[in-house]
């Protein structure tokens, strides 16, 4: 008997199968259909506002929008202080989302002499992503500059630590008060760091920039000390091994290694 209904029963697992297939079909259409379609919330004008008025509060109101319609570029509710007291370059009209690129991107004012302390010089390095700790460093960091050059007299390779604790100023054209909020990420990036130097260190940087590459690392503001001798490395350093040794202990006993959310303090070398 029951191998006679075996049609039957293929027939309902493959419809059943063919139900579900088709049920994930109108489910996947349904997702991609609504995509984008979410309502994100957006500043907009609630007035018209002319070009080179200044936006307060009453100018702006709230409104959602489809998701697909908002990129980094349109202000969000929780950017909106950001704008408020900042004149827009162009006419909005009432209603319309607004833009960073509609506003000012830095302070009309804001001059770098200004943070250059009397007695003090600010000069400006190259500064790629390798040289500037991956693009981590800021304005107002703490950073050492390290030399990479070729000794005249034994013409190896050396890098030697040239500048210790040295304030940054400036990443390209950003500086510790500027509104990072109104420059498009794209403008975010930079190539070159000014520091905060005396005279006599804009000097060797100056000709350091001359003879060979700086590198900068970076150093927790907090952290003012400096070494009384200088660190140098050179080919023989890496090949023979003997103060890497050396400075791995002094490594291990003034680095806190950190394991998740728990610390240890100063661990021995042979400690476990």
């Amino acid at each position: 008997m029951l191998k006679g209904k075996t049609p039957l029963i293929v027939a309902i697992v493959l419809g059943i199968v063919a139900g579900f297939v088709a049920w994930n079909a109108i489910r996947k259409k349904e997702n991609d259909v609504r995509k984008g379609w979410n309502l994100i919330p957006v500043v907009v004008a609630a007035v018209d506002i002319a070009e080179g008025q200044v936006v307060t509060f009453d100018m702006v109101s709230q409104r959602s929008v489809p998701e697909q319609f908002v990129t980094s570029s349109v202000v969000k509710p929780d950017s909106a202080n950001y704008v408020v007291n900042q004149k827009v370059l162009v006419p909005v009209q009432a209603g319309d989302p607004l833009l960073w690129s509609q506003f000012e991107t830095t302070k009309a004012a804001e001059r770098l002499s200004t943070k250059v302390q009397k007695k003090a010089r600010a000069i400006t390095i190259d500064a790629g992503k390798s040289t500037s700790v991956g693009g981590w460093v800021r304005p107002n960091d703490h950073v050492d500059l390290i030399g990479t050059f070729k000794d005249p007299q034994t013409n190896e390779n050396v890098a030697v630590t040239l500048l210790q604790n040295v304030i940054v100023l400036a990443t390209g054209k950003i500086t510790g008060t500027t509104n990072v909020n109104l420059i498009p990420e794209s403008q975010r990036d930079y190539n070159n760091v000014s520091l905060l130097v005396i005279p006599e260190e804009a000097e060797i940087l100056v000709l350091a920039q001359e003879l060979g590459s700086l590198t900068m690392s970076l150093r927790n503001e907090d952290d003012v000390d400096t070494l009384e001798e200088r660190g140098r490395a050179t080919i023989n350093t890496l090949l023979s091994g003997e103060r890497t040794r050396v400075l791995q202990a002094k490594r291990f006993n003034t680095i806190q290694v950190i394991r998740g959310t728990a610390s240890e303090s100063k661990p021995t070398p042979g400690g476990q």
